[in-house]
């Protein structure tokens, strides 16, 4: 296509269409194991842009891809045409109604803010995918998606009231249920939409037609079946022999992946919120076959969920640093487990329910541990199975469980037999795979574990395919459960419902579409499944040396890899968690850690370079990126962004050459050095509006930004003042002096040797540069070199068991994580990273040994409200500094839940970043503090952090420390 002509569309636009290399690569892919490269990337603002785009696509005779979150796992959301992402502009709830339980939204609506927002209506809407925190209702409509609650809540389909849709002549129309006379009525209409329902009634009025689609369609009980399109459903209607007295065609678009009509507005019927109470029997079984026998006499309780992890994703979980902490109930090594859960709205019942259930289980006597789970504990179960999926990408190397059979449902009473000779199936092909998933629902997630990189493992991926396609037909299955055919299983729908459906089918598609303009090679006339794949086949991998060592996930571009595309960095700041936030600010793809690794992976493996990493669309990529960290806990695949861009920017000014700003703020200790030597006068030179301003313009500093004040101080000095008033020692302890504590902090030395001496620790310094200001800038040869001088150092404290108590946490933590990729002495990197803490870390120790005791403080009543460090939360806990504040006994203490405060070291100081950084600030943290009273103290313990806090509320935050000593008695 001519680029002109995409120019001219895009000027036509409300919203943006945007056609540069990153956009394009960025919505190449999805959570499949494919890559398309669209044409262009559409952001429509409004209807009228959606009526454009589709008379452009009807007469270039291009394909439009409707997007929303993009985490499909068959490939839906990939294509050669124009990309039409909804998720942007078309994100309002429009209207509820509570009398008739309806919510009417546009596609771009998350489904748990969706039922956020229905909550004080008493309403929720049902179907509950593990991806709930970001994907949308439009993808849920056109994946007709289910989830963990598909046994208690069933799937969208049966929610979906009503359609507001634009045809493929550009025609709205809308669907809702009809009765009899209105169907008839709408066959007389001298309009397309009138032409579609004049053939539906004539194809399926047919008795033959009706007959081939009872017999050869899945059975009717397996409630989750998306294969092909839902013909079977409009059955049940009495136009067409049923017993149904309204027939919706919504029916038919649910779970048709765009590939009908384009979608604008959506009603959904919603249900009266879940009972209040929960619990969860968890059942552990040393073999797969156990479990899966327990499935259905589980089943004839009452459960909310009924879901199954095999010990494959359990493994995963052990050195996730977000969901380690979530396997607290697995007893022992279990093969397999199964998570119940019961509900109601009294105790009493809520018992009655366990106890029913658990004589059921030990009745049996298959299981060998059936712990019980409150609700916060089920969540928490729940949080771990929901995460399989990018869990799943920890697999260190180039075999990966490939989704491709993942989605098999089956009834429940064939499902163990269906499994055993899936078991034979993978035992041919010398394969093991992964189980896990919906087992009350007669669905499990199995997949393979290929390396699609290699043309044998191709071949095993279409091999397996049909093989397992062809078991799920042999037990009147569907193929498609609730993932969609997409790329992955299109191919094998004529299999699956005969020929005679399929040829249906594509004539629906045609009536619909005459010019296969929407979602072209889904469902009918369909992408070849083991064609377009993310990687190219059998090609030789390009050898990238980097500075840090990438050897834990077998190199730079593997790490890259290992973002599978389930998106979970595009939940928004209304979920739990800190990723992505620059993406909460702009809600574009590139600043989420999936476009981030999707770009790297890109342009280090096509890029011919003898750089490869000198793009400008990487620059463009990785500049919003706060290195926060919180990917490398939060996300599933444990893709550590923070590092990636720290090598990219590396290598990126090695062959660029490093900016002036960069080198300031890279340099800042040492610049610090120099000012505290005359500190009065650098610090009137930072508070004079034309001294200040000067230096702040041609440092790149935004003018609005207050400078941090350098002091010169002696701790020593101040150490021996103290220690002569030590008159117990409990322990020898390191107190290291960072460099943001010696020249800005240094009311925190002071503050933590006053704190330890009085506790009788015996306290000596250690005074280093850490080496983040270089980190964060890329400079990492002069962070390699301090690394390497540190690490002795800190190796003699570690040998001698003396731990090292660090105040900020970006500094201190540098010796748990970056130094690892510095040295290849890699047990005493490990044996350093053991022994270094966060001061909370070390005092919340004390507390659990006993050390430490509340009458040792005031008995002063305050609140303390705590926003802690970035890096605190990815690499340790929050838990800690709520433990060592509540020491004060009438300290009433609580933890901000905020996300990034937006300052991130120098990012927020910058001129090109300052209005994204107070963007962040002003999601969660700048109104929690605003909305606490005056006599509130406000914690933070990172000196970014309350740099942030006072440019944006004007308060001042306190470390813990500070906080501690003020009330010290």
């Amino acid at each position: 296509m001519e680029t002109a002509a995409l120019h001219k569309l895009k000027e036509s636009l409300e919203g943006e269409l945007r056609i540069d290399k990153l956009t394009k690569v960025l919505y190449s892919t999805d959570a499949s194991v494919y890559r398309k490269t669209p044409l262009a990337v559409a952001f429509p603002k409004s209807i009228a842009d959606l009526k454009k785009l589709i008379l452009f696509a009807k007469e270039n005779t291009i394909g439009l891809i409707p997007r929303t979150a993009g985490t499909s796992l068959a490939g839906q959301c990939v294509g050669d045409g124009i990309i039409v992402d909804v998720s942007v502009h078309f994100t309002k709830i429009i209207s509820v109604d509570k009398e008739k339980m309806q919510v009417t939204v546009q596609p771009g609506v998350i489904r748990d803010e969706l039922n956020t927002y229905l909550e004080p209506f008493g309403l929720f809407f049902g179907p509950n995918t593990s991806t709930a925190n970001r994907c949308m209702i439009g993808g849920m409509v056109g994946n007709n998606s289910s989830g963990t609650t598909s046994i208690r809540y069933g799937v969208t389909r049966e929610y979906t009231a009503s359609l507001k849709t634009i045809l493929s002549n550009g025609e709205e129309a809308e669907f809702k249920a009809l009765t009899t006379e209105e169907f008839q009525a709408k066959t007389q209409l001298n309009t397309f939409e009138g032409t579609i329902y004049k053939n539906l009634h004539k194809e399926l009025s047919n008795k033959e037609t009706q007959e081939e689609i009872i017999r050869e369609f899945p059975k009717p009980q397996i409630h989750r079946r998306n294969t092909g399109y839902a013909i079977d459903e409009l059955l049940k209607s009495n136009i067409f022999g049923g017993k149904n007295e309204l027939i919706n065609v919504c029916e038919l678009l649910s779970g048709s992946e765009g590939t009908l009509a384009f979608t604008t507005e959506i009603t959904l019927q919603l249900t009266p919120l879940p009972p209040k109470l929960s619990a969860m029997v968890v059942t552990h079984y040393r073999s797969l076959e156990d479990c899966l026998s327990d499935v259905a006499p589980a089943m004839q309780h009452n459960l909310h969920t009924c879901e199954m992890m095999d010990r494959t994703i359990l493994d995963c979980t052990k050195n996730n640093r977000e969901h380690s902490k979530n396997r607290f109930f697995v007893a022992g090594d279990p093969a397999a487990l199964l998570t119940l859960e019961v509900k109601s709205d009294t105790e009493e019942d809520l018992k009655h329910q366990i106890d029913a259930l658990l004589e059921t289980i030990t009745t049996s006597g298959l299981s060998y541990a059936n712990p019980i789970l409150n609700a916060a504990e089920g969540k928490m179960a729940s949080e771990l199975r929901k995460a399989g999926l990018g869990l799943l990408g920890n697999i260190v190397g180039d075999k990966k469980a490939v989704a491709c059979i993942e989605d098999t449902a089956v009834a429940v009473e064939d499902l163990k037999d269906f499994i055993g000779e899936f078991t034979q199936i993978m035992a041919g092909y010398k394969q093991n795979a992964v189980y896990y998933a919906h087992a009350g629902a007669g669905e499990l997630h199995l997949r393979p574990i290929l390396n699609l990189k290699k043309s044998d493992d191709v071949h095993l991926f279409r091999a397996i395919t049909t093989d397992v396609a062809k078991l799920t037909k042999k037990y009147k299955g569907s193929f498609s459960g609730e993932h969609g055919d997409g790329i992955v299983r299109a191919e094998f729908i004529p299999l699956m419902i005969g020929d005679k459906n399929y040829q249906l089918l594509k004539r629906i598609k045609t009536y619909f579409d005459p010019t296969n303009i929407f979602n072209p090679g889904k469902i009918v006339d369909a992408f070849p499944m083991d064609e377009s794949l993310r990687y190219d086949i059998d090609r030789k991998e390009p050898e990238i040396k980097t500075l840090l060592d990438f050897s834990d996930s077998e190199g730079i571009l593997k790490a890259a890899e290992k973002c599978n595309g389930s998106g979970d960095c595009r939940k928004t700041h209304h979920s739990a968690g800190g990723m992505c936030p620059s993406y909460h600010a702009t809600k574009n793809e590139k600043d989420t850690t999936r476009g981030r690794a999707n770009a790297l992976r890109e342009f280090l493996t096509t890029s011919e370079a003898p750089n490869k990493f000198n793009q400008k669309e990487l620059k463009e990529a990785f500049d919003l990126c706060l290195s926060c960290k919180a990917c490398a806990s939060e996300c599933p695949s444990n893709v550590d962004v923070a590092t990636l861009k720290t090598e990219f920017l590396y290598q990126y000014q090695e062959a660029n050459g490093y900016p002036l700003r960069g080198k300031l703020f890279a340099y800042n200790t040492k610049l610090n050095k120099l000012g505290s030597k005359v500190s009065g006068l650098t610090n009137f030179i930072y508070d004079s509006s034309f001294f200040g301003g000067l230096l702040k313009s041609s440092a790149g500093v935004a003018k609005e930004r207050s400078m941090p004040k350098v002091y010169n101080f002696n701790f020593d000095k101040h150490l021996q003042l103290f220690k002569n008033q030590n008159t117990i020692t409990k322990k020898s302890v390191v107190l290291y002096i960072d460099e943001f504590t010696n020249y800005m902090d240094i009311t925190l030395g002071k503050d933590a040797i006053e704190v330890l001496t009085k506790l009788g620790y015996d306290i000596q310094l250690f005074y280093a540069e850490s080496g983040r200001t270089y980190i964060s800038k890329g400079f990492l040869k002069q962070a390699k070199k301090l690394a390497l001088k540190n690490i002795p150092a800190l190796k003699i404290f570690a040998d001698k068991n003396i731990p090292v108590i660090g105040l900020e946490p970006s500094a201190v933590l540098t010796f748990r994580d970056e130094y690892k990729r510095f040295s290849s002495d890699k047990d005493t990197t490990a044996k350093i990273a053991a022994n270094c803490y966060l001061i909370e870390e070390f005092l919340a120790n004390e507390i659990t040994a006993g050390a430490l005791r509340a009458d040792l403080f005031t008995t002063e009543a305050k609140k303390v409200k705590i926003h802690s460090h970035c890096h605190q939360k990815s690499l340790s806990n929050q838990k800690v500094t709520f433990d060592i504040l509540n020491l004060p006994k009438n300290y009433e203490v609580s933890i901000i839940t905020s996300g990034c405060c937006g300052m991130a070291g120098s990012f927020g100081y910058e001129k090109g970043h300052y209005e994204v950084s107070m963007q962040i600030g002003e999601l969660k943290l700048f109104p929690a503090v605003r909305k606490s009273s005056e006599d509130t103290i406000i914690s933070a313990n990172g000196t970014s952090c309350r740099h942030q806090i006072h440019d944006g509320t004007k308060r001042q935050a306190k470390h813990p420390i500070t906080i501690l000593k003020e009330a010290l008695l």
